[in-house]
């Protein structure tokens, strides 16, 4: 008799579980209200915004001094610093419909470029004193300097 208690008191569980969650689906309250969705999209800003941001932060980095410590770890922060306004950048990018994808081949790949030398997950310095291979073993170039190129292209390639 015990089993049947049991398995009769877990019925009615599930079974008003699922009632619960069937009478919170299939209400039209927040459809009628005239409220936008919690889920709904945030506006993304625009490209010509974006840009401007994207190019103050590589401005900054410039006017701060750049990084001129060849230890490791110590340009981490403002590698991020470059690399999140470039991530909003082709959120924007991604949204332009004035110009279509092959527009912007060139600056995704630059954008790519960022986020494989962000991916290692630290500054990896510029431990050695030969120059080529000081770049071949850090990710400084990857990041820093895609982001300066990213910037000169987005001056030669301006967005109204």
């Amino acid at each position: 008799m015990g089993r049947q208690t049991w398995g009769k008191t877990v019925s009615a569980l599930v079974l008003a579980v699922i009632m619960a969650a069937a009478s919170g689906c299939s209400s039209s309250d927040d459809e009628d209200s005239g409220k936008p969705a919690a889920t709904a999209a945030a506006k993304t800003p625009s490209v010509k915004e974006t840009t401007a941001t994207f190019q103050a932060s590589v401005t900054k980095f410039d006017t701060d001094g750049g990084c001129l410590d060849r230890a490791p770890g110590t340009c981490w922060e403002q590698m991020v610093a470059l690399t999140e306004p470039a991530r909003d950048l082709r959120k924007a990018m991604n949204a332009e419909k004035s110009v279509g994808a092959e527009f912007w081949t060139e600056a995704y790949a630059l954008i790519d470029t960022m986020e494989k030398g962000i991916a290692v997950g630290d500054d990896k310095g510029l431990t050695v004193a030969d120059e080529k291979m000081a770049a071949m073993l850090s990710n400084r170039d990857d990041v820093l300097g895609s982001a300066h190129k990213l910037s000169d292209w987005l001056d030669q390639h301006p967005i109204a």
